[in-house]
């Protein structure tokens, strides 16, 4: 992923697509910025199998959208038009139409998405 200090979301460089959803991401300075599609909806649990626990280690900000954030004793419902803040130990639910613009410290991110890739092309159609 090249670093960069700007781009309109339409240039993000495809990471991933699979039949439920769209990832888009950049290096922005010490962020790693997501901009994420879901076409249907979508629970990842799944991808999520290889982490310690099945759960996200990297926090993320965000904006737009509407998700559902399970931790492991409760859950958060974020709507369109909110921002979010997950903390680590989380996984996540979104609804189909579900577009997201997401901030994740990049060193966090990167070794998350090294497990998560693998588990994402045995998705991929």
């Amino acid at each position: 992923m090249k670093s960069q200090n700007h781009l309109q979301l339409s240039a993000f460089p495809l990471s991933m697509k699979i039949d439920a959803a769209i990832w888009r991401e950049v290096q922005l300075g010490t962020m790693c910025v997501g901009y994420e599609t879901y076409l249907q909806d979508f629970d990842d649990k799944e991808i999520l199998k290889a982490l310690p626990d099945g759960l996200y280690p990297c926090p993320h900000w965000c904006d737009i959208g509407r998700l559902t954030i399970c931790y492991p004793d409760y859950e958060e419902v974020v709507n369109t038009g909110e921002v979010y803040n997950m903390a680590p130990g989380h996984t996540m639910k979104a609804d189909a139409g579900t577009v997201l613009l997401e901030f994740s410290p990049y060193k966090e991110f990167e070794k998350l998405t090294e497990s998560v890739d693998q588990n994402l092309e045995k998705l991929a159609p």
